[in-house]
């Protein structure tokens, strides 16, 4: 947005349209994990299949983040919520109605598709229409639903489950974004801005060789993550791949901007933007030691402790709690103390999940009251990361490359969410088979968490130190 400009009179509106679709988008991510045996169940299907439901969605939502917010970027924001929010819609029908495994996994790979078309268009919007302390509290709001759709997706997925049955119940938690997506279509198409003064003679400059390399280079990271692979030397192949596809993609970018095309992602971001680099990788780590404790809960206290799926989605309710009053408090205030806050936030989050680890329960008995007082505690210092740390590491960047700065931050926290949950769970997993106790392996796969979360503290606190010596 120019400063030198009155501000859009019904920001605020669409700021609560975009949030609506990306509640949505973010909430499939999570939603449907509490699902999967009602899934297998319902089509007969094997559980690697299953897996499928919950990884497909993930990789083809990492994979079209950047390349969603590039085109938002080059297209028009409305024309790309327009169109990935009808994907998505569409999707989510076949998801519902799929007569076999093989067209739920296709449908949900779409889905993540469209999802990631969507979800960059949301930070990129809130970089066009707000400045100042106001882009902050609207990066609050953005935090607030990231956070707290992770949270509540496992709630949700229980609740409708329990209400349609086990047999069918998965369905009705994909139909249900039918109504609601329709909804949003005619609010994106009413409220939204297309494109800005002066797009409209620009022809749209896509680099999509770049878009390629860069997917190729996210498949590499995220496959052996999310993927059954028995065979270790597939595993090792693709890992290798990495650094081969992210030479070319860099190389790619620099070719592109030296012929005076747009690039699908500026790298000069990574060097002249103040606080970008350091931003993405606080996004990483944290997201990395956050994402997993989760998955961990969910698997150890149903399989462990026997609890319900919606006993489950009830227990962890006071993070998203804790996330629910943080967030917007630390959008509030983040304009004064700047990375100062993710730094504090950083530290409650550490101290909610030790406390976790001190207070996990032998079994059922009243320390589930203290269980979800530290997860209180988390959701607190969890809901104060994510929206500053949106707000300080796109403060600096170029309107033009909002939505794609934007992508690339998300990208890094999906990637992240897939290293946290392989690690988490391949740390509980093993330490589980060694004939430890669930409690203790509990124990284990929440301290790497914390030593997770205090690595995105140390950038965090490099960072504040290079903004404020005095730190």
């Amino acid at each position: 947005m120019n400063h030198a400009e009155a501000p859009d009179p019904r920001r605020w509106r669409v700021l609560g349209v975009t949030l609506t679709v990306g509640f949505m988008s973010l909430l499939d991510v999570t939603i449907v994990n509490v699902a999967l045996p009602s899934i297998q169940q319902g089509l007969q299907a094997t559980a690697g299949t299953v897996q499928w439901v919950v990884s497909g969605y993930a990789l083809t939502f990492a994979l079209t983040l950047v390349i969603g917010g590039r085109l938002g970027d080059a297209v028009g924001r409305r024309r790309m919520m327009l169109i990935g929010l009808t994907a998505f819609v569409a999707a989510s029908a076949a998801v519902g109605f799929a007569p076999t495994p093989a067209v739920v996994v296709a449908a949900r790979l779409a889905q993540g598709a469209a999802a990631g078309l969507l979800t960059p268009q949301s930070s990129g919007i809130i970089q066009e229409l707000f400045s100042g302390p106001e882009r902050g509290r609207a990066f609050g709001a953005f935090g607030f639903v990231v956070g707290v759709s992770s949270a509540i997706g496992p709630i949700l997925g229980g609740l409708i489950i329990a209400l349609f049955g086990a047999q069918h119940g998965w369905r009705y938690i994909f139909l249900i974004n039918l109504p609601i997506g329709v909804v949003a279509l005619y609010f994106i198409a009413r409220l939204v801005p297309g494109r800005r003064p002066g797009q409209q003679d620009k022809p749209v400059d896509l680099d999509i060789v770049g878009a390629l390399l860069l997917g190729l280079t996210m498949l590499a990271v995220l496959y052996p993550l999310i993927a059954v692979i028995e065979d270790a030397e597939q595993w090792l192949l693709l890992l290798l791949l990495v650094p081969v596809f992210a030479f070319l993609f860099v190389r790619r970018e620099r070719s592109v901007i030296a012929r005076g095309r747009e690039p699908l992602l500026d790298l000069q971001l990574l060097k002249e933007t103040r606080g970008y680099s350091n931003g993405l990788l606080i996004g990483l780590v944290y997201f990395t030691g956050f994402t997993g404790i989760f998955l961990v809960l969910t698997v150890c206290l149903q399989d462990q402790y026997g609890l319900s799926a919606l006993q489950v989605g009830l227990l962890v309710t006071p993070f998203a709690a804790g996330s629910a009053v943080a967030a917007p408090f630390a959008g509030r205030i983040v304009s004064v103390l700047g990375r100062r806050l993710t730094v504090f936030a950083l530290c409650t989050m550490i101290l909610g999940t030790c406390l976790l680890i001190a207070v996990v329960p032998d079994g059922p008995s009243r320390s589930w009251l203290f269980f979800a007082a530290a997860l209180l505690i988390a959701g607190l210092g969890g809901g104060a990361v994510i929206s500053p740390n949106f707000t300080l590491t796109l403060e600096n960047v170029p309107t033009r490359m909002a939505g794609a700065a934007g992508g690339a931050l998300q990208t890094s926290q999906r990637v992240g969410s897939a290293i946290g949950t392989a690690l988490l769970m391949s740390i509980y997993t093993a330490t589980l088979g060694n004939g430890i106790s669930a409690q203790r392996a509990l124990r284990v796969s929440l301290a790497a968490a914390v030593v997770l979360l205090s690595l995105a503290l140390a950038v965090a606190i490099r960072d504040a130190r290079r903004a404020e010596p005095a730190l």
